[in-house]
């Protein structure tokens, strides 16, 4: 059997419930989109967790909370199993809003993978961010 490195708990720590910080993300965050999710994030140093999160689903586009809470539990799942790609890259504190934006449903194993492009492509925006940092500062 395979050892693991990765913790894949979700903590109650981990997850984003402050409202002043939620509205802060949609104020002031950046985000990064792969359709047919996004992530909304924000760097926030005065926090001591590295990573809060929180998930959401428009009632938009499914107007029965049921089906909301379906694609929240999809979300979590997804985030809960994949959270290193993100953890494993955090040069400071942040807080991250992750969405579902479409009416289409998605079955979990797309989900899952446009999840990991979504990740990968924050990486890579702030792995470019950093490098442009570095050049500025001298």
């Amino acid at each position: 059997m395979l050892e693991s490195t990765h913790s894949f708990r979700y903590p109650k720590q981990e997850k984003l419930k402050r409202r002043k910080l939620i509205e802060r993300l949609f104020t002031e965050g950046e985000s990064v989109g792969q359709y047919p999710l996004r992530l909304v994030y924000l760097p926030v140093p005065e926090e001591q967790e590295t990573l809060q999160i929180a998930v959401s689903v428009s009632k938009k586009y499914f107007k029965k909370a049921v089906d909301r809470n379906y694609y929240k539990r999809v979300l979590r799942e997804c985030y809960r199993l994949h959270q290193y790609r993100i953890k494993d890259h955090l040069t400071q504190p942040y807080a991250m809003l992750f969405f579902y934006q479409t009416r289409d449903r998605m079955d979990f194993a797309t989900i899952e993978r446009k999840t990991q492009q979504l990740f990968d492509k924050w990486v890579t925006s702030q792995t470019l961010k950093n490098a442009e940092n570095d050049v500025q500062k001298p």
